[in-house]
């Protein structure tokens, strides 16, 4: 090996680029998924993040790992206020993105906080650094002086920012079921919703279950949420007839959970999936922006 090959910019130098960077990818994209709940846009902050990367000056780096989560998390919380500000005028209701958790269950993280659906759409409710901060703590961990250096707050208001969103989510989210309590009822749901089944629906339901359906304006779908069993299970019956004509029903492990891929002539159109309580099925979630559900396989 020459001297120019070990140089910054060097071949060695760069394939050393290569391995650390990699190492914590899927760190990274963790942070940046929980940050910003669209498949999409987390890659492309990852792959803006290994630019930046390839042209720093990586000898004046100590910690690869912190210094590449630390400006992950920056570029996150920047991007996270733009895409609320896009979300403002998105066409119907706005549904985090499915992301694949069949090989990584936890996408990067110690365990695998904030990455239910559920949890996901409560966090739409915090400011971006608020978010950064639950993220940081409850999914990887992160010592609350190192998450304070991150998102540039003291240690003690990141204490407290950390508090009052686990608390709000604590108390916004109702006691959650097994997984495979999930994919029970949401197996049952798609029989009774397939049959048109009235009555099964209604008793699948918590009395105060919403129904959302993203299409982003891309396809037709619901543009206004739809609220109680009854008019629930009367909206899902109404459509009942054309809208099962001629789909396959494949599953896929998404956010943690079991989803229902529903497909036509070889083509998903839907990702389909519940949120579950011990009262029933709270939530009903149609995910049919086509942009939205490219990245999800279906699973055995």
């Amino acid at each position: 090996m020459t001297v120019a090959d070990t140089e910054p910019g060097g071949p060695a130098d760069l394939e050393e680029a290569v391995a650390v960077f990699s190492s914590v990818r899927p760190r990274l994209f963790g942070i940046a998924y929980r940050m910003l709940a669209s498949v999409t846009e987390a890659e492309d902050l990852v792959q803006e993040m290994w630019l930046r990367w390839q042209n720093y000056d990586r000898a004046t780096v100590d910690n690869p790992a912190a210094f590449l989560a630390t400006a992950t998390t920056r570029l996150a919380i920047n991007a996270a206020q733009s895409a609320r500000v896009r979300r403002e005028t998105y066409i119907g209701p706005w549904l985090p993105e499915p992301v694949d958790t069949s090989a990584d269950p936890h996408l990067g993280a110690e365990r695998g906080e904030a990455l239910e659906l559920a949890v996901l759409l409560l966090l739409e409710r915090l400011s971006p650094t608020e978010r950064a901060a639950y993220v940081l703590r409850e999914a990887f961990d992160y010592p609350y002086a190192q998450i304070a250096e991150i998102v540039q707050l003291n240690e003690a208001a990141v204490r407290q920012v950390v508090s009052r969103a686990r608390k709000r989510v604590l108390v916004e989210r109702r006691t959650p079921v097994s997984r495979t309590e999930q994919r029970r009822l949401l197996t049952a749901f798609v029989t009774a919703a397939r049959a048109g089944d009235l009555t099964a629906l209604e008793e699948l339901f918590a009395a105060d279950v919403t129904s959302y359906s993203d299409g982003g304006g891309a396809v037709r779908a619901s543009r206004i949420p739809v609220v109680g069993a009854s008019r629930v299970a009367k909206y899902v019956r109404a459509f009942a007839g054309h809208f099962w004509a001629g789909v396959d029903v494949s599953w896929a492990d998404t956010n943690g959970q079991t989803s229902a891929l529903l497909s036509r002539d070889g083509q998903v159109f839907t990702v389909l999936t519940v949120i579950v309580s011990e009262q029933g099925i709270d939530q009903v979630l149609w995910m049919m922006n086509p942009a939205k559900i490219t990245a999800v396989p279906a699973v055995a």
